[in-house]
């Protein structure tokens, strides 16, 4: 373990590794397509959004000129695709808001509420994901996230992994980025913040992708924690 004696502020990704965006729709899906009479594959619905995510966000990345498109309107949009493509008929405009509504609606990993409410009597605590304000702010709500403030990519107008999130991030809190630590559950994350001076510690989560995960089993990084839940991590920091 490095030395992290500095570090004042704790930021986290979120899908997949505060909460299981996978279990939460598909559950929310099935339950209320039930009592409105809809059939559908809603796993492959889910599996297929997110496997569309980051082509969302690299469309934006691509045209500069459009301007930011916050989250919520890229997932409408590959929705609507994906109910063309798995041929899901009889929804309506409201229908379709809800289904897009449901990334509000995730539920926490069950280590997660207790290990944020534990590093926060240290630490600030933040997400800092590619979910827009009203997203993250409606899942805390909804979730119990106990978070100190809200950090998304909207507010800096780029997705992760671009330099001006983690970097914004640390200016916002009016921190130097070695005395910032980002938590994820993805390798990829982690990397890109590293390089920007900001302290690194890697919580796995084995089951985010179901069936269907090919990679994030482990640490695949010099980060300067690894621990196997937030439990772990919030007791090795001194919480």
């Amino acid at each position: 373990m490095s030395d992290v004696s500095a570090v004042k502020a704790l930021v986290f990704d979120v899908f997949g590794t505060v909460v299981d965006w996978r279990t939460s729709l598909i559950n929310d899906f099935s339950k209320w397509s039930e009592a409105r009479g809809i059939t559908a594959d809603w796993m492959a619905l889910v599996d297929g959004w997110r496997a569309v995510y980051a082509a969302s966000m690299d469309e934006v990345r691509k045209n500069p000129q459009n301007g930011y498109v916050i989250l919520d309107v890229l997932h409408r949009r590959s929705l609507e695709k994906l109910v063309s493509q798995f041929e899901i008929k009889g929804l309506t405009e409201a229908d379709l808001h809800h289904l897009t509504m449901g990334w509000h609606r995730l539920h926490a990993w069950p280590d997660s509420v207790a290990g944020l409410t534990r590093l926060k009597t240290k630490y600030t605590i933040s997400p800092l994901s590619n979910g827009n304000v009203a997203l993250l702010t409606n899942m805390a709500k909804f979730a119990g996230l106990p978070w100190d403030l809200i950090m998304s990519a909207e507010l800096f107008e780029h997705y992760k992994p671009d330099p001006e999130t983690y970097l914004g991030a640390a200016r916002l809190l009016c921190l130097p980025p070695e005395q910032v630590m980002m938590v994820a559950a993805h390798n990829h994350d982690l990397k890109a913040a590293q390089k920007l001076g900001l302290k690194t510690a890697f919580v796995a989560r084995p089951t985010e992708y179901g069936p269907h995960q090919k990679y994030d089993f482990e640490a695949k990084g010099d980060w300067d924690m690894v621990a196997k839940d937030f439990g772990e991590l919030a007791g090795r920091m001194g919480c």
